[in-house]
């Protein structure tokens, strides 16, 4: 009961009881944006003017450490240069990283539906995975040459166990109240997958790609130092032979670039594939009493 003279505020319902509070205006998304970009916006600033304070004040010698501005002095002179090897290293990347996940996903429901295989190839791919890959890539060098493969079979086998671990613990954490109900409703396994299993673990999934799309540009970078003529990794050791420190590090600023739009396309697919999530709800919230 409410008082004679008290006014309360309370917010329109429905006649279930449902709250819900319409989409956020411009002026909001902007703030809600500015509010998670400035911090990291902060911190690369700090460390862009650490950087040049190092080098202004003569800290370090110039040869060690290039200043930005030669830094950015040399993408624009020779950003053709850079632009081809970059899309070289991006086009590995990427085919390795679709290459993962095919094969990790499939894998990852083969292991879950199967206790046998799961049981047989968990320990190998742990196995595979401790393996470190710039031991291992010299051997694909030999095997497949100086082309493409080796730069792909190495970013394949990076970013496969994200998506592998990912895709199974998604599979695992359906509720298995869920799965008994289907059962019991007659659902056949194919429907049970695409309906309940599979939607629920995609959370799990896109997790696991985040991480793996940014492995896969280290893999490929990887295969570039091992043997090659072209792409990041045959620039930056170019630049490190020849100490062009300025080289060195716009090829380290560049791959660096990659990783952060590739993992930015990521969480963006993410959000367009899943809004249903509860880490997605943004606009709209309901609350039930």
């Amino acid at each position: 009961m409410v008082s004679q003279g008290t006014t309360t505020a309370t917010p329109e319902t429905d006649a279930a009881g449902v709250v819900e509070r319409g989409r956020p205006g411009a002026g909001e998304r902007l703030a809600g944006v500015l509010e998670r970009t400035w911090r990291p916006v902060a911190l690369l600033a700090a460390c862009f003017a650490a950087w040049w304070a190092i080098t202004a004040f003569k800290l370090v010698e110039a040869y060690l450490v290039p200043s930005p501005g030669a830094t950015l002095r040399l993408l624009g002179d020779k950003w053709g240069y850079i632009w081809h090897h970059t899309w070289v290293t991006t086009y590995e990347t990427l085919l390795g990283f679709a290459i993962a996940v095919v094969v990790g996903v499939a894998a990852a429901v083969v292991m879950v539906y199967s206790r046998t295989v799961e049981r047989t190839l968990y320990p190998v791919l742990l196995f595979a995975q401790v393996i470190p890959k710039i031991a291992i890539a010299p051997l694909f060098v030999v095997w497949l040459g100086f082309g493409i493969g080796p730069k792909i079979v190495v970013a394949v086998l990076i970013a496969f166990f994200p998506v592998v671990i990912s895709m199974v613990a998604g599979l695992k954490a359906v509720d298995p109240e869920m799965l008994e109900l289907s059962a019991t409703m007659g659902a056949s396994p194919m429907a049970t997958f695409t309906k309940i299993r599979l939607p629920a673990s995609l959370p799990h999934l896109f997790s696991g790609l985040k991480v793996a799309v940014t492995l896969a540009v280290t893999g490929a970078v990887v295969g570039e130092f091992v043997g090659a003529n072209q792409g990041l990794g045959y620039v930056i050791l170019q630049a490190n032979g020849n100490l062009d420190t300025p080289m060195l590090f716009a090829g380290l600023l560049v791959m660096s670039a990659i990783g952060v739009v590739l993992f930015v396309a990521v969480e963006v697919a993410e959000k367009l594939l899943l809004p249903w999530h509860a880490s997605r709800r943004g606009g709209s919230v309901t609350t039930t009493y």
